[in-house]
């Protein structure tokens, strides 16, 4: 418990960001409510992307006994989600059958651990996809923080993704696919709302920044060219490209931030 407390507290504190066993890995704040007395209890887990959910396996180092979070959720399957950026209602599905299966054999792929917990225990470990269902702005103290921690939000996971396609050798496993393909589909979503919500809104009351606008527009257009070809890269199963993809997109999609930053947020603030 008091390790979970330290945990929660460096997540909440930095934004999402830890040390010790879990830094450099995907990780949320699970709260969940208590089947029997009602109370709200936030744990940490890790999770692993999956287009528009994310999943999350009740593996409980391979304990004999579900964890607490899953018998909670089992019996009150609406929880609340803290991804670092934003806090959001979710619904909490146990997955079955074949999808269960499916789910399980990419995770093991891309981390034999699970399997090692599995061969400790008797019971079959649960995979829960988390779907968010209503949620709210960026945890952020303005637009601009805001703004920021949404882009910071993607350089962490792309730093992630480089290291495991670093990692990955000659195959790309099912999973790191799916960790691709949904980064590239975060990113075309963020720059669409962007293009269609955030601009046109900032133009109107800053005419000033139209210049800006044009290049930041031109910029979006040339990371979806990069995500385009990346996903090509995904589809061929080449490693050696997609490492190369993921280097330039990374280089080129952290210039484009950069500049967004310095150029956008002061009007934000405003």
């Amino acid at each position: 418990m008091d390790f979970n407390r330290q945990v929660i507290e460096e997540f909440r504190a930095n934004n999402g960001r830890v040390g010790g066993p879990f830094e450099g890995g995907r990780l949320v704040l699970l709260t969940t409510t208590g089947a029997r007395t009602g109370d709200r209890h936030t744990t940490p887990v890790g999770y692993l992307p999956d287009g528009d959910r994310i999943l999350v396996i009740a593996s409980a180092g391979g304990s004999p006994r579900h964890p607490a979070w899953f018998h909670n959720l089992r019996a009150n399957p609406v929880v609340q989600v803290e991804d670092g950026v934003f806090t959001y209602d979710a619904k909490a599905v146990v997955l079955a059958g074949a999808e269960r299966d499916a789910v399980w054999a990419r995770a093991v792929e891309a981390d034999p651990g699970w399997a090692e917990y599995q061969a400790k225990t008797t019971r079959q470990i649960p995979v829960v996809a988390l779907e968010q269902v209503a949620g709210g702005p960026p945890n952020a103290s303005s637009w601009g923080a805001a703004l920021k921690l949404v882009h910071d939000a993607f350089r962490r996971e792309l730093r992630t993704i480089r290291s495991e396609v670093a990692a990955s050798g000659t195959t790309l496993g099912a999973q790191l696919k799916v960790n691709c393909l949904t980064a590239c589909q975060g990113l075309s979503f963020h720059h669409t709302a962007e293009d269609t919500g955030t601009f046109p809104g900032l133009e109107t009351r800053f005419p000033e920044l139209g210049p800006t606008l044009d290049r930041l527009r031109g910029e979006h257009e040339h990371i979806a060219g990069l995500l385009a070809e990346l996903r090509r890269t995904l589809d061929r199963d080449d490693p050696v490209t997609l490492r190369a993809d993921v280097d330039r997109l990374i280089t080129d999609l952290e210039a484009h931030l950069t500049y967004e930053e310095e150029q956008l947020i002061p009007f934000l603030d405003a």
